[in-house]
């Protein structure tokens, strides 16, 4: 090789040498921060709303030209938090926890929970939402830890020591300047073990579910919760009572219809109850109603009596009295069958939810039930056993039944050409209650059927 050669072999080995090591040190040289792992499903627009961040500013913290590049198992420093570090991961904020709760679990103080999540107010914490909540790159995901209530009469101190802890380590896994900041009925967390308490209720609470979340318009919302001495449990959606129902090992249930027409958004929701030394407890949280994407009928032509404004508020006082009235007792056992002949059973002229306009009317009605083909003469089941408690002609849903199915479930039927039971009576699954008509107000003969469930058309 002669020397001209080996000049640009060096010279090129050089710039070559430098060139990697400026690769490396580009490699290492992270923006400080913390970070979040890219997970499955992710998209930069996804991460960045998750992290109330701009899409550009999170591609340039990263030094992302391409952000359709992302890889699973990469790490993005999410800016706008300097003077933080370690492993962002997003938990589902679950009904019964708090801001207050949610700190104590992950021991992370409320004002940096705040400033992860870029939380303006408590509404924000609802259930079904998503919490930002930082973990260092060791450790382990924090358990639910323990949970213990103080009872009347007792000092955080004896609480404590009751639970196998130092007072110490009580008040700091509560954030607490001193014990004189404890209220009895009050729930504390302790870091060690699990309990299955939920967030600040009891511990005779063990768990709570609200199914499902988030809610939607028209739908039923079903709330599970097992605890044990409990000397009563309540409660409230948004400006419904909920009943609860005792079942088997320290069960209860509540069923509550949410309204067809309830605007999307945050809705309180409330329970509360009292323990056998007399402790009360509670809780109101906020849940997510969102819209139930019901379609349009055509337009329909009606007697006009029927769309009469006093004519529908006259009416619909009568059926809201007609359901208020709560069984305790439930009376069926598995899914309802069908009100109709297994000819009819998937014939639907319209459903429920379904916006109504009427002579021309702007769409300002709602369809209140499920509509199921048919003609004059034929039969209507009962779809479970229950007690018939009206039985009667109306304006608006023509000749009508009603009945009650226990735990403020009610059925209806309307448009009926006959009524075939009567007022008290007691029917069971599959008997015959009545015959379909064109009553009422109609466009032709049909079974109009509603299924009510705490005072509301589900």
């Amino acid at each position: 090789m002669n020397s001209k050669s080996s000049l640009w072999t060096n010279l090129f080995l050089v710039v070559l040498f430098f060139s990697v090591v400026g690769v490396v040190q580009a490699q290492d040289e992270q923006p400080e921060g913390p970070v979040y792992i890219v997970q499955s499903g992710d998209s930069l627009w996804v991460i960045a709303q998750r992290f109330g961040v701009s899409m550009d500013d999170l591609a340039s913290q990263n030094g992302l030209t391409d952000p359709g590049q992302l890889s699973i198992g990469a790490r993005l420093v999410i800016p706008g938090l300097e003077g933080l570090s370690g492993i962002l991961v997003t938990e589902t904020v679950l009904w019964g926890e708090t801001l207050e709760s949610l700190s104590r679990q992950y021991q992370v103080s409320k004002e940096l929970l705040v400033r992860l999540n870029h939380f303006t107010s408590p509404f924000e914490v609802y259930a079904g939402s998503s919490l930002v909540v930082p973990q260092s790159e060791d450790e382990e995901p924090p358990s639910s830890g323990r949970r213990a209530t103080l009872k009347v009469d007792q000092s955080p101190m004896e609480l404590a020591i009751s639970q196998g802890v130092s007072p110490w380590t009580l008040l700091k896994a509560n954030q607490l300047p001193g014990s004189w900041n404890v209220l009895p009925g009050e729930t504390l967390y302790l870091p060690e073990g699990e309990s299955g308490a939920i967030g600040i209720m009891p511990e005779a609470i063990t768990s709570l579910e609200v199914n499902a979340l988030p809610l939607t318009q028209g739908r039923t919302m079903v709330l599970n919760i097992t605890a044990s001495e409990v000397t009563s449990l309540s409660g409230q959606f948004h400006d419904q009572e909920l009943n609860f129902f005792p079942m088997a090992d320290g069960r209860y249930a509540a069923l509550q219809g949410v309204h067809v027409l309830l605007e999307p958004g945050l809705y309180p929701l409330s329970i509360r109850g009292s323990l056998p030394d007399g402790a009360p407890f509670g809780l109101t949280q906020y849940v997510y109603v969102q819209d139930g994407d019901y379609p349009f009928d055509p337009p329909l032509r009606v007697d006009s009596e029927t769309t009469d404004i006093e004519n529908n508020e006259t009416e619909n006082a009568l059926w809201a009295e007609i359901v208020a009235s709560v069984t305790p007792e439930k009376f069926w056992q598995g899914p309802f069958e069908s009100p109709v002949a297994a000819v009819f059973s998937d014939c639907f002229p319209s459903r429920f939810g379904n916006r109504r306009s009427y002579n021309e009317s702007g769409y300002n009605f709602f369809h209140s039930g499920l509509d199921f083909c048919g003609s004059v003469g034929n039969d209507i089941y009962a779809p479970a056993p229950g007690r018939v408690v009206f039985v009667g002609p109306l304006t608006i849903r023509g000749n009508a039944t009603v009945i009650d199915h226990g735990w403020g479930v009610y059925s209806a039927y309307g448009h009926q050409s006959a009524f075939l039971v009567n007022q008290g009576d007691w029917v069971e699954t599959g008997q015959l209650i009545g015959k379909v008509g064109e009553t009422g107000r109609v466009s032709g003969p049909h079974l109009h059927w509603e299924i009510i469930v705490g005072g509301i058309q589900v």
